[in-house]
Order: structure tokens, then sequence, then C-alpha cells
């Protein structure tokens, strides 16, 4: 008996995939949409945190040099943080798009990634905002569980998983992070609104930036995102 097909994920006409950007404070629900978006537009989700410790586990120049300054507990450069996304976006899981999670923060990163995906010819369709009142991040993160080999998360109140603190497709055991407390949130999104309103300027002015309301339930805002994607897409013909 023949295996069952696998249900194919929609692309553009061109049978290329989404090439976006996901900004948004801790808590937003990018990691809660950016799966479900790279599954659905064929890309790869690239979460920087996930992406570092991936790259640091591999043998290869690039591997150990990345490994190296993280055990130093060094901030990885710019440059370093280009060329890893570079070698991602040449591995077969991201051939036909990507979906970029917590890069860049800074304008001189956005320009960086400008520069090498131009020269890749991989431009960005869209850089999506999730917005969201400081106010309601709190309940949100100090909630949240984590599936640490895949960067899945859940929410024990908005989210939650189908099996207490397992996570749904694996059935391993969830975390909560040891950071997601009030006083670190406070400092963390401090930060985000200082480097991110320059950060949206930029797309703004390239006819790339759409701001979404994260605030509403995680379907409600996927619909939103799987319609600014479509529409990005299509702009492409």
């Amino acid at each position: 008996m023949a295996p069952p097909a696998q249900r194919q994920a929609p692309t553009s006409a061109n049978g290329k995939g989404i090439n976006a950007i996901l900004l948004g404070p801790p808590g937003a629900g990018k990691g809660t949409q950016a799966p479900r978006l790279a599954e659905k537009f064929c890309a790869c989700h690239l979460a920087t945190g996930d992406m570092l410790r991936a790259v640091a586990s591999e043998p290869t120049d690039l591997g150990k040099r990345v490994k190296a300054t993280m055990a130093a507990g060094q901030l990885v450069s710019d440059g370093l943080m280009i060329e890893m996304i570079e070698s991602s976006l040449q591995k077969p899981e991201c051939q036909e798009g990507y979906i970029l999670d917590g890069f860049p923060r800074t304008v001189p990163q956005a320009q960086a990634l400008e520069d090498m995906t131009s020269r890749m010819r991989r431009p960005l369709d869209a850089v999506v905002e999730m917005q969201i009142d400081d106010s309601l991040l709190v309940e949100r993160i100090t909630g949240r569980l984590i599936h640490k080999p895949s960067g899945r998360s859940y929410h024990v109140k908005f989210n939650p998983p189908k099996v207490e603190m397992k996570d749904d497709v694996t059935g391993e055991a969830l975390i909560h992070r040891s950071d997601d407390n009030v006083e670190t949130l406070s400092k963390r999104l401090g930060t985000y609104h200082q480097m991110t309103k320059p950060l949206v300027d930029f797309y703004r002015d390239r006819g790339l930036h759409v701001s979404v309301n994260a605030a509403r339930q995680p379907s409600d805002v996927s619909q939103t995102l799987n319609t600014i994607f479509r529409m990005a897409l299509q702009k492409r013909l």
C-alpha cells in the first residue's frame, strides 16, 4: 500500500515561499505564529536563539566561531549574525522562503540584512510588527511554556497544550523560561521600544511594514497574518 501523500503548503505563483520578518515584543506571539506561517507558506523559521544554538553545535568553521563567542559570554557581532543567516538560507529547508524572528534589532543590522538578501536575490516580501500593550504582556509572559528542542511555545491560559506541560507534537516536557518574570520583562520591553521605532521607520520607508493587533486570540491573529502574507506574495506577480 502506497504511503499517504504529504499535504503541500501553498506557494506563490512563481513557486517560492514567503520571505518575511516578524517584529514584536517578548510575549507578542511570534513563537506561536511563526511555525504555523512557516509550514503554510513554504518557509523555514529562523528564530535567533534557536539558530545560534543550532549553528554552534555544527562542526564547521562558522559553528566553532559562534560557539567560542557564546562560551566567552560575548554578544555575537552583526557580521557573524549575517554570516550565520546567510549560511542558514542555503540549507534545503530554507530554499523556498524564510521567516526571521528576533533579527534584525537595529537599523545597521537591517541594512546589512538588506545587502545580503539582495545579493542572494531573496529580498523581503513583508515585515510584520505584532503590536500589543505592555500591560497585557505580563500575564502572557509569566504563563508562557516552551518546548526547548523545537522552540514551540504555549501558554497556560491563552494557548494551552493538549496535555498539561507536554508538547503537542512530541509529548516531551515543556518548561518555564527562567527569564519569564516581571522584572526581566520590564527591562526587555524598554530596550525593545527604544530599538524598534527606527527599525519600523526603516521598513515603512521601503513599503514593507505592516502592523497587526496581537492582543486578539491566536486564531484571529493567524487569519490576519495569512492574509498579509498572501497579499505580499501577490505583489511579486
